[in-house]
């Protein structure tokens, strides 16, 4: 995976139409890198009203609902471990995706987390994710956790 690109949904979305292209007419899609979707939607509304689906460029969709928050409030759902491991699991098996697009609602919080995870998992410097905004705690940590225990190699002494 090249590139780790943090939208929101409407910035999504005009990604993967910039991909679209007439039946046969393939030549003038915009873009034409291969890419996999993480799309993180909220419950409250029952999610964005849409789902993301593989097609010739998309190789992979993990579509998950849970809502921006730190800690449990009634009515709202938690991020947790389970979700954390099929992120992880998911990423590992995106090898042939030249691009993995990570959206939510804006793309400042629970993306941002996912994004900045991801980055680290990956080996990269995920910096950016925190100078520039806020990712959710929560998430980032819940992962990591998941990460350390499940998926990381223990240091060698």
């Amino acid at each position: 995976m090249k590139r780790i690109k943090l939208l929101s949904v409407y910035e999504a979305w005009e990604y993967v139409m910039d991909h679209y292209y007439p039946f046969g007419l393939e030549e003038f899609a915009k873009r034409t890198d291969t890419y996999a979707m993480i799309s993180i939607q909220d419950t409250h509304t029952g999610g964005f009203g849409f789902e993301f689906v593989p097609n010739n460029f998309c190789e992979g969709v993990l579509t998950l609902y849970f809502d921006d928050t730190v800690k449990e409030v009634e009515g709202a759902v938690l991020f947790d471990e389970e979700m954390a491991d099929r992120i992880i699991r998911f990423v590992l098996e995106q090898d042939r995706a030249e691009t993995l697009v990570i959206h939510c609602y804006g793309g400042q919080s629970r993306s941002r987390a996912v994004a900045a995870f991801i980055a680290y998992m990956l080996g990269k410097d995920n910096s950016r994710y925190f100078a520039k905004g806020n990712p959710n705690e929560h998430v980032y940590n819940t992962l990591l956790k998941v990460w350390h225990e499940k998926y990381a190699a223990p240091v060698q002494k």
